[in-house]
């Protein structure tokens, strides 16, 4: 299917659609109602009913990790898979078309996105149906057609201007990030019941493409976010082998690569390799949201208080202990080591900042290489070239497994250790203005949103939120002597507000700036630091289920 717009919904009018055990409720949109067949319901409904309990449960289990730091002496490598963790075992091997993975690059499923990025000469392209979109119903249906038109190589744009974007012969391997097994697609209904958004996005995408890639000679590749315990691993196990032997596909057909983006995760590497041997692609640094998890692990803590975002870089000795372990873990067991996201994008207007931000970009990417990566991320086109030409110098070979692995052994306090650093005024400044800029954006249907250079996605909000909140619930102050309460967060918000509106565009977007900036003065005002903002400002999307 090939179209020149992005289809739009009659004014978010609502319609059901009712089929066996499944109801769809959301805007009629056109350009995917091909996708809406009689085998994607009972497929959804099947995983749903299937898998849906043990995910509920898994849920209500989380928590265990912060309740450890509570103890003495603290969190440490799960005694019960101590043999999983001391004998020598290995993942299936990676299919031949995913040995070298240098250069991924990653963003929202949108059509001209999807084009730029499989002809961007990186090596996987990752779709992203959580941190960089927005997950309004249009938005994700039109997802879902986006990537059925590119498996089958007939996807086009055709921009206001008339410039025409199609495929070229040589692209990019194709892998989707469902959303986290904590959200919910409430615009799809089992028996009453909303369906995992997991569930959702890996169901509407291996229904209508995992037999068509692999009649193509390809596998079906996924990242799987935010997980927090082996067993959640294993959950997603079970799901690929239904799934495999539901479609008639060869085992390890369906191949996911996790981001160890939670500090509970850290923890739980070989256990979850394990778990997915049979379809494991490796794990990936998913950076910016294992920040976002340390903080939140250590919310209970009085005398944490992390210092600005800027001063929180790879570099610092819990993140680089995070990395090693990535790394050691991966090599040890024959899977790729996948490093993090460069979020960079090119500066046009002024060289000198431009190649101090591609400088930054090298820096960062030779790190990675150096400590023993396989393949690293950018988060856009125009970065390819930069992060491919390190790797190429430095990673001659597909990857660099079977080679030395990096350091000594990290050991649980390695991966614990507080950072220190000063929080600044113009720290609590900067997390107002990213929370709050990509807040209004999000609830706007744009999930990946360029703010002063850096292409953010939630994870960046997540951080800036979290961060004020630990502030002003664990009585911090700035290095020119103020105390972060909410009069000062709120002060900051209100600022940023007034500069949006000012914006162009910005008159018509007040209300969705305005609310942005109630939901985020609520959250940070709480007493419980709620876990996820996604989770929180969902039903007020502009296109939500609540609206």
């Amino acid at each position: 299917m090939s179209q020149s717009v992005k289809p739009v919904p009659t004014a978010f009018a609502e319609r059901t659609i009712h089929s066996g055990r499944i109801t769809i409720r959301g805007p009629r949109v056109e350009s995917a109602e091909h996708l809406l067949t009689p085998e994607l319901f009972d497929f959804l409904s099947d995983l749903h009913q299937r898998f849906n309990p043990r995910r509920k449960e898994l849920l209500s289990q989380r928590g265990w990790f912060r309740a450890a730091l509570k103890t003495s002496p603290g969190p440490e490598f799960p005694p019960e898979t101590l043999g999983i963790r001391e004998t020598e075992w290995k993942v299936a091997p990676p299919p031949e078309e995913m040995l070298d993975r240098r250069v991924e690059i990653t963003g929202p499923p949108e059509r001209k996105m999807v084009i730029n990025a499989l002809n961007s000469g990186a090596r996987v392209y990752m779709a992203d149906f959580e941190d960089a979109h927005s997950p309004t119903w249009t938005a994700t249906l039109t997802g879902q057609v986006n990537l059925f038109d590119a498996v089958r190589r007939t996807i086009s744009y055709t921009s206001a201007e008339g410039r025409e974007y199609r495929l070229v012969d040589a692209t990019a391997r194709l892998m989707i990030r469902p959303r986290g097994w904590h959200l919910e697609e409430s615009h799809a209904l089992v028996e009453g019941e909303p369906m995992s958004a997991s569930l959702f996005d890996f169901g509407s995408f291996v229904v209508h493409n995992a037999r068509e890639l692999h009649k193509r000679g390809s596998g079906c590749y996924l990242y799987l976010p935010k997980l927090e315990h082996y067993a959640e691993a294993g959950l997603w196990n079970e799901v690929f082998s239904f799934t495999e032997d539901r479609f008639g596909l060869p085992r390890g057909t369906i191949r996911a690569t996790v981001l160890i983006e939670t500090v509970p995760a850290a923890f739980q590497m070989d256990e979850i390799l394990w778990e997915l041997r049979e379809h494991s692609l490796g794990l990936n640094c998913g950076r910016w949201d294992y920040l976002f998890s340390f903080i939140k692990q250590y919310r209970d803590d009085h005398e944490v208080r992390f210092p600005d975002r800027d001063q929180l870089a790879m570099t610092t000795p819990f993140l680089q202990a995070y990395s090693r372990r990535v790394v050691q873990t991966c090599h040890r067991r024959g899977a790729h080591a996948i490093g993090g996201m460069a979020a960079q994008i090119p500066i046009k207007a002024n060289a000198a900042a431009n190649e101090e931000a591609l400088g930054k970009v090298r820096a960062d990417k030779l790190r990675e290489v150096r400590n023993g990566h396989d393949g690293t991320w950018v988060a856009h086109p125009g970065l390819v070239s930069v992060a491919r030409s390190v790797f190429d110098e430095f990673m001659p070979t597909p990857h660099q497994i079977g080679g030395t692995v990096p350091g000594d052994p990290v050991a649980p306090a390695d991966l614990l250790t507080v950072p220190a650093g000063e929080i600044t005024s113009t720290g609590v400044r900067k997390n107002a203005r990213a929370a709050l800029r990509y807040t209004s954006s999000w609830l706007g249907g744009n999930g990946c949103v360029p703010i002063d250079h850096l292409m953010e996605d939630a994870a960046t909000a997540e951080i800036a939120r979290s961060q004020l909140w630990q502030w002003v619930h664990h009585g911090a102050r700035t290095s020119e002597g103020n105390t972060v309460d909410m009069a000062l967060v709120g002060e900051h918000l209100l600022a940023e507000v007034a500069a949006m509106i000012g914006e162009p565009g910005g008159a018509e977007a007040r209300e969705r700036i305005e609310r942005a900036s109630r939901i985020l003065s609520e959250s940070i005002a709480r007493s419980e630091l709620d876990e996820f903002l996604t989770l929180l400002a969902y039903p007020e999307l502009d296109e939500g289920p609540g609206r």
